[in-house]
């Protein structure tokens, strides 16, 4: 949605869902801080070992899944970089907002990812 706001000009609810989008993906960040101190203080699972199975579900888990937050942690502060200017009006002179669409993009990327992962690890 923020895509067509973008292009139709309307900065304000683009730059509006943008920071929304950016606020769901830090707290998807913080509840996979809150997963990783339970897992580590509460059940004893490290990256070289396991109590509760197989040794390598911790360094699997921890990489696969630390490497997914880096990314989204990457694109929330992107998010916010292109609202802030959005809302600013850096792209109203050339109206050239491409740069949301490939922000969502990425976004949608790291999104369909985590379907993924969460298959792997939460479901399987």
């Amino acid at each position: 949605m923020a895509v067509n706001f973008a292009y139709r000009r309307e900065r304000r609810p683009c730059g509006l869902l943008m920071l929304a989008t950016a606020a769901l993906g830090a707290t998807f960040v913080g509840l996979q801080a809150f997963e990783w101190t339970t897992l580590i203080v509460h059940e004893g699972v490290r990256p070289w070992g396991n109590p509760m199975g197989a040794a390598q579900f911790g360094s699997t888990f921890f990489m696969i899944t630390g490497f997914h937050g880096f990314h989204v942690t990457c694109g929330v502060i992107y998010l916010l970089t292109i609202a802030s200017k959005v809302v600013r009006g850096h792209y109203e002179p050339g109206g050239n907002y491409q740069v949301v669409e490939i922000a969502g993009l990425y976004w949608h990327f790291v999104d369909l990812v985590w379907v993924f992962i969460f298959a792997l690890f939460y479901l399987w």
